[in-house]
């Protein structure tokens, strides 16, 4: 198909999940025409091997491939692929990158502070632009703390679930110890991380990415996932602590049959759920909001404004 001068593709390449978000620009805003997603595991085991495991390697090309067939069908103008945490780190960076061009999918591995301007600028309105919200990306490799525009007031942390796991073997379902062991490094390691911030305070917190939008579809009961009665939706601190408590009950395959719990994040919402409770507990926030939108709206927007897009 001819490709369309306003539609555009933005494809975030994470430790942990490949997304694409497609859309049409119309006017000063975009419709969203696809939107696709598959966890491939990238980064899982990296930490200890040092690169990117066969298997994660393959299937994630295998669905950078996918991304581009249907790019190409629906006739996509301009393109921007970012890679981050994992692409940051792997041995077997270039293999991987090498890979993904032949397949028709040139990435780009940003740092993390353009991860977290680009998280900033995409969050829908539930974030605002004022100086009191925090926003929180909690990711395969690395977790986001974001301020403010820009990428000057933000800080990652090496604390992205599949590291986690990577160095914290959780148990089916996780004992006690195991738990208590894994909650006091986040604790630890999140007020460590934000001691720059320690005299900033919030009003209020900005959840993005899986962990928080599996936490309001499991509220929801949400059988087919529906980003609009996600974004913007309210869960208290105490709603988190039900959920983790809940969760970390049950084995992988119960959390699996749960209304709302995407497949292959059963595993990874356990230490995704006692960090995002770390965070509200470290800035002393009695409840957060859930923005559907994050990363790949951010990078839609910088092709928008011609910064790194590819045809």
């Amino acid at each position: 198909m001819q490709a369309k001068a306003n539609l555009l593709a933005a494809i975030d390449v994470g430790t942990n999940t490949v997304r694409m978000l497609v859309a049409a620009r119309e006017g000063r805003g975009f419709r969203t025409v696809a939107r696709r997603q598959r966890i491939t595991g990238l980064g899982r085991g990296m930490r200890v091997a040092g690169g990117i495991a066969n298997e994660g390697f393959r299937d994630t090309i295998a669905a950078l491939r996918a991304f581009r067939r249907e790019m190409d069908v629906l006739g996509v103008g301009r393109y921007r692929a970012c890679g981050t945490a994992a692409l940051r780190e792997a041995a077997n960076r270039d293999a991987f990158l090498a890979a993904s061009t032949e397949g028709g999918v040139a990435i780009e591995v940003i740092s993390a502070r353009e991860e977290a301007a680009r998280t900033w600028d995409g969050l829908s309105a539930v974030a605002g632009r004022a100086g009191d919200a925090l926003a929180m990306d909690i990711g395969g490799g690395s977790t986001e703390f974001i301020a403010g525009p820009g990428g000057n007031e933000s800080l990652s942390l090496p604390i992205g679930v599949v590291h986690l796991l990577g160095f914290f073997r959780l148990s089916d379902p996780p004992r006690p110890p195991e738990l208590r062991n894994l909650a006091l490094y986040l604790a630890d390691r999140i007020g460590a991380g934000t001691r720059p911030w320690r005299r900033k305070r919030f009003r209020r917190m900005v959840g993005t990415a899986g962990t928080f939008t599996t936490l309001a579809a499991l509220e929801k009961r949400m059988r087919r996932y529906d980003p609009e009665k996600i974004d913007g939706m309210r869960l208290t601190l105490a709603t988190v602590r039900r959920w983790e408590a809940r969760l970390c009950r049950l084995t992988a395959s119960g959390r699996l049959r749960l209304p709302g719990m995407e497949e292959g994040r059963e595993r990874y919402i356990v230490p995704g759920v006692l960090q995002a409770r770390a965070a509200m507990e470290r800035f002393g926030l009695k409840e957060l909001y859930i923005s559907d939108s994050g990363l790949l709206e951010g990078i839609l927007g910088g092709i928008a404004d011609d910064k790194g897009e590819r045809e």
